[in-house]
């Protein structure tokens, strides 16, 4: 009778063996980066013309002391806005200060935008004294207008 007991209960057992299920495969996603390096020869030359013209004339503005102020065609209401004569002389103040005379920008890289399709050039700010290293950055949004500008200070590391 026990022999009768252990061998229905082990045909039990292997009869009630569950089934292997295959996991399917995870679905992968690539998601596109929001922003990408592009070459300038990707770029509208109208974009580039537009970025490397404002930004030369924002600067030219700290030789001269005149200042030509941006059209609706050119900048948006909000650069537009922050473009005062003040801001703007507060500013070269403290760059003449420090770099002298400004001389020219070369371009270093350009970056796309996705989420905003606007492109955001980079350049170096070339200045008479070499001492302090600026750059500029002009974003020209889809609409063909500066949407941003913008400046800043990089710190050298030391050698």
């Amino acid at each position: 009778m026990r022999k009768i007991i252990a061998l229905i209960l082990i045909a039990t057992i292997v009869s009630c063996k569950s089934k292997v299920v295959k996991k399917p495969e995870p679905v992968v996603v690539v998601a596109k980066e929001r922003f990408e390096k592009v070459t300038s020869k990707e770029v509208d030359s109208k974009k580039q013309n537009r970025a490397y013209d404002l930004g030369k004339r924002l600067l030219q503005t700290c030789n001269t002391s005149v200042f030509k102020m941006f059209t609706s065609e050119e900048a948006t209401e909000k650069v537009r806005a922050n473009a005062t004569v003040q801001k703007i002389s507060m500013t070269c103040q403290k760059i003449l200060l420090r770099n002298g005379k400004f001389i020219d920008l070369d371009l270093m890289d350009i970056t796309f935008d996705n989420e905003n399709d606007s492109y955001q050039f980079r350049y170096s700010i070339l200045f008479e004294k070499k001492y302090f290293k600026r750059e500029l950055y002009v974003t020209v949004n889809s609409q063909n207008k500066v949407s941003d500008i913008r400046s800043k200070e990089v710190y050298q590391k030391p050698n």
